[in-house]
């Protein structure tokens, strides 16, 4: 058998070392085959390095711990098992959350040498079971549904205030769902009603809203957009994309398994993610 590798997403790099020294004691068996600081590295680094089992910090610059396994939940090749995740984090309710719905352990900071060896155990006794671990994409997928069921759902703060782009963000709290959209395009202020909206598409720091008419970009974030959405008209499909139901022609899945949506009257196909893939079962 292969020697088995963790790789450790920490910000803090104390906590890193402690984390190593305690497994290098507790599990001189595992190999750790890199460590590193914030969330959008702990995805590159983990599609490339494909490790065994993954420790991931839940708050970390980039993308949280979550978002790091969501992404990698879509992104993980099929010729590899999942890795088993373990969350890492100071806030204990945040903990048991993640634990109960996502994770397949979790320590809580600073990083006792007690506490982890009961995830060292269960690790192992995990990995022992081959047939366990090999649905474990499949385990993370479902649960990570429990945290992102659907359009505004995704645990994210319901912020309010408008920014430049008419898009409810800062301080202030918010039930009100949005009818027009605002985008800047160059001296003028388009008004865009959400009905006219066929999807969202979320790049570095913008969001693309796509009509049939035109597309625009407006300075807000997904998880700022998202609570602002009737989550009956607009579906999360892909971490980066939110799609108007109402403008679904139909869903396909190639030779490969991966499923892609076509809009009524469009030519460009939207990828739909593991994660968002059960909203186009059969009913």
């Amino acid at each position: 058998m292969a020697q088995l590798r963790a790789l450790i997403a920490e910000d803090e790099t104390i906590l890193s070392l402690t984390l190593i020294k305690h497994l290098e004691k507790l599990w001189p068996e595992l190999r750790i085959c890199g460590v590193v600081e914030n969330g959008v590295a702990a995805v590159q680094e983990a599609l490339a390095q494909l490790p065994d089992i993954l420790f991931l910090d839940i708050k970390m610059p980039g993308k949280t711990g979550l978002e790091v396994a969501q992404e990698l939940a879509e992104e993980w090749t099929d010729d590899k098992p999942f890795p088993l995740i373990v969350f890492v984090t100071a806030y204990d309710d945040y903990a048991i959350d993640a634990f109960e719905h996502a994770a397949s352990d979790y320590v809580l900071k600073p990083v006792s040498e007690e506490r982890l060896s009961k995830t060292v155990k269960r690790l192992q006794t995990r990995l022992d079971d081959g047939q366990e671990r090999s649905g474990e994409l499949e385990r993370v997928v479902a649960q990570l549904r429990n945290l992102m069921p659907g359009v505004g759902t995704l645990g994210y703060a319901n912020q309010a205030g408008v920014n430049q782009a008419g898009v409810a963000s800062g301080d202030a709290k918010t039930t009100e769902k949005l009818t027009i959209i605002r985008a800047a395009v160059g001296n003028q202020t388009r008004m865009i009603r959400i009905d006219d909206v066929l999807y969202f598409e979320a790049t570095d720091k913008y969001i693309n809203v796509v009509t049939a008419e035109h597309s625009s970009l407006i300075r807000v974030s997904l998880r700022e957009l998202l609570p602002q959405l009737d989550s009956n008209q607009f579906w999360q499909i892909h971490r980066s994309t939110v799609v108007n139901s109402q403008c679904i022609h139909s869903a396909h899945r190639d030779e490969s398994g991966k499923l892609s949506l076509k809009l009524i009257d469009r030519d460009e196909k939207l990828a739909v993610s593991r994660v968002y893939a059960h909203l186009f079962r059969q009913m």
